[in-house]
């Protein structure tokens, strides 16, 4: 039998934690072993593992007290180099969603999203996909386009490619990717191919996070509204 995902909710809000506690109790796959409303107190008490289970996934908020999530993103990345990390906030500010990008996180889906989203997500993230909520998913793609020249731009990317890595990013499968665009899957998975190959990568998350350091997906000025 499979094991179930483990996860670490760090979110200080009580009423929004016990949201998606009981979202997770409804799914037989998915465990909630952990809860946190700060990201102090929750990397204080990874150092002492052997009282607690390891999570697979960290659902991790932006606008926490004392260390905001951004800054503790390389703190848990440290701690739990295996764990998956998914972003869930409410804040769609682009200079958050490319500083979550570029330090390596997972997912990135906002309060504003069903549990059905959520648990979806976290199911994505662990099959090797990266989940983006759909307006953080067109921001990243308009980005793309307005920030390089369409030729300099293809040198990297195709069009196509570029639109099936913001698809990837979306957390939509090969078979799902191909129905959206009319092709075929294979089709598809020939595209994929050709991204990760021409970015040297293995995954969507790594695809994104490569692109955003090759500058194809610069952040904006302005400071970051995390903590």
């Amino acid at each position: 039998m499979p094991q179930n995902i483990r996860i670490m909710l760090v979110e200080d809000n009580p009423e929004y934690r016990e949201v998606i506690n009981l979202a997770i109790e409804d799914e037989p796959d998915l465990e909630l072993i952990s809860r946190y409303g700060t990201a102090e107190v929750a990397l204080r008490d990874l150092r002492n593992t052997s009282r607690r289970q390891v999570p697979d996934l960290i659902l991790l908020d932006l606008r926490l007290p004392g260390m905001g999530g951004l800054e503790s993103m390389p703190h848990f990345r440290s701690s739990l180099p295996d764990a998956k990390i998914v972003i869930l906030t409410q804040s769609d500010n682009e200079t958050d969603v490319l500083r979550a990008i570029s330090q390596g996180a997972n997912g990135y889906l906002l309060k504003s999203a069903t549990v059905t989203k959520i648990t979806e997500g976290i199911r994505t993230v662990m099959a090797g996909g990266a989940p983006l909520d759909a307006g953080i998913a067109r921001f990243i793609m308009n980005t793309l386009k307005a920030h390089l020249p369409k030729d300099q731009m293809e040198n990297v990317l195709t069009r196509r490619e570029l639109e099936i890595l913001a698809l990837l990013g979306e957390g939509l499968l090969k078979k799902e990717i191909a129905k959206r665009l009319y092709v075929s899957t294979t089709t598809v998975a020939t595209h994929v191919a050709h991204i990760y190959r021409k970015l040297n990568v293995q995954n969507a998350p790594a695809a994104v996070t490569k692109a955003f350091h090759m500058g194809i997906l610069p952040a904006k000025e302005g400071k970051s509204k995390a903590h």
